[in-house]
């Protein structure tokens, strides 16, 4: 079977689909993805065919439009179409020239939907985030300036989708292209314990569980609770790190801070407190009694894959929604602010509440129990 798989440049989206992947080309499929220089290795070391996307005036290899298109549909919109037309030449080519059974893109990765529609090609959405429908998407706080922004919008948008068809894209709308339904077959690297409203899903949704890498480092626990700190690699509030360091500081905690390649440097930090510009991550959450996290699918689903409750601290809608659902599930709390107050308050109930704890083991067996890159390998089977 030969499958021609798209992802965005973004490492959250890239990672998980690597085990998939390697799944795949280790049992004797041939996986052809499309993607960006700065994952090639990673992508070939999985066993697939790389096709460079780079050099295409491809607008969401810029790391600020990538980081926009979370917070603004219009503008996702307008990068999608032009992103699509702007590979449009060369997929062409290259899937005339290897003829894939099936297609596999990101589920954010549009270019790739329209792609398959374009060429008549069985679907298959790869779900990095949570699946969205009419009823989880309430779990995407939006407010009314939101709605209303998009309704302005539209007319822009309706001249977008037209260049789209002007092109052959069969599309009638933008939800044709944005929202998967019943009909969609979809991976979701998560479990139907942790996927709000996993009820509403058709039969065609696979979840699979989160993509765990095994621990490859050791990290040696210094202090009977250990307080891991990561918010990825967007957000460099110096406000926030400086309280915590204050904070936790004064505890006999081991805590452990992975402030990203902007780390700033403090010249007298308190004995109990490391910082770094990145750490093994699973490493550290393999030890950790809390994790206070943005809230990115991959890193909550780490912690909690760990068994570590979390403090949660979203920056955008999608973190937004995964912090409501650990809540609702009792595997976290929510950091009211970035006062030293509210985080030691956070951190403090997360440890003396075992409730909390017991909240995590509970969507930990619910990862452990899914059917994994296996299960996405026989389902790809029966589609291609």
């Amino acid at each position: 079977m030969k499958i021609a798989w798209f992802c965005i440049p973004a490492y959250g989206h890239t990672n998980p689909t690597l085990r998939v992947v390697k799944e795949l080309t280790d049992a004797g499929h041939r996986v052809y993805y499309f993607s960006f220089e700065m994952f090639r290795e990673q992508i070939e070391q999985a066993g697939a065919d790389f096709i460079p996307c780079d050099g295409y005036d491809f607008e969401m290899e810029d790391k600020e439009n990538a980081d926009r298109v979370g917070k603004d549909k219009v503008f996702a919109t307008e990068l999608l179409v032009s992103s699509t037309l702007a590979l449009d030449e060369m997929t062409t080519e290259k899937i005339g020239k290897i003829k894939p059974d099936v297609i596999v893109s990101d589920s954010v990765a549009f270019w790739g939907k329209l792609v398959a529609m374009k060429h008549g090609i069985p679907y298959v959405s790869s779900t990095t985030t949570f699946a969205f429908n009419r009823y989880s998407a309430k779990y995407m706080k939006e407010t009314p300036w939101d709605i209303a922004k998009m309704l302005l919008a539209m007319p822009r948008i309706n001249k977008q989708i037209k260049r789209l068809r002007d092109k052959g894209y069969p599309v009638k709308g933008l939800l044709e292209i944005v929202q998967n339904d019943n009909e969609t077959n979809t991976i979701v690297y998560t479990s139907k314990y942790f996927q709000p409203c996993s009820e509403t899903f058709s039969e065609r949704y696979h979840f699979i569980g989160p993509s765990i890498r095994p621990v490859t480092d050791s990290v040696q626990k210094t202090a009977e609770k250990t307080i891991y700190i990561s918010m990825g690699t967007v957000n460099q509030d110096k406000e926030f790190y400086r309280n915590c360091v204050l904070a936790l500081g004064k505890t006999d905690w081991q805590v452990i801070i992975s402030m990203g390649t902007n780390s700033e440097h403090y010249d007298h930090l308190p004995d109990n407190i490391q910082i770094h510009e990145s750490v093994d991550q699973m490493a550290v959450l393999s030890i950790a009694d809390a994790f206070i996290t943005h809230c990115g699918m991959n890193s909550a689903s780490e912690g909690l894959y760990f068994q570590v409750p979390l403090v949660l601290f979203p920056q955008t809608p999608e973190q937004g929604a995964v912090a409501k659902r650990v809540e609702e599930l009792g595997a976290g709390v929510l950091l009211n602010s970035i006062s030293e107050e509210d985080i030691m308050q956070a951190v403090r109930k997360i440890l003396l509440d075992p409730a909390y704890k017991a909240g995590a083991i509970k969507v930990s067996e619910s990862f452990r129990a899914c059917g994994g890159p296996g299960e996405a390998r026989v389902f790809l089977e029966e589609i291609g």
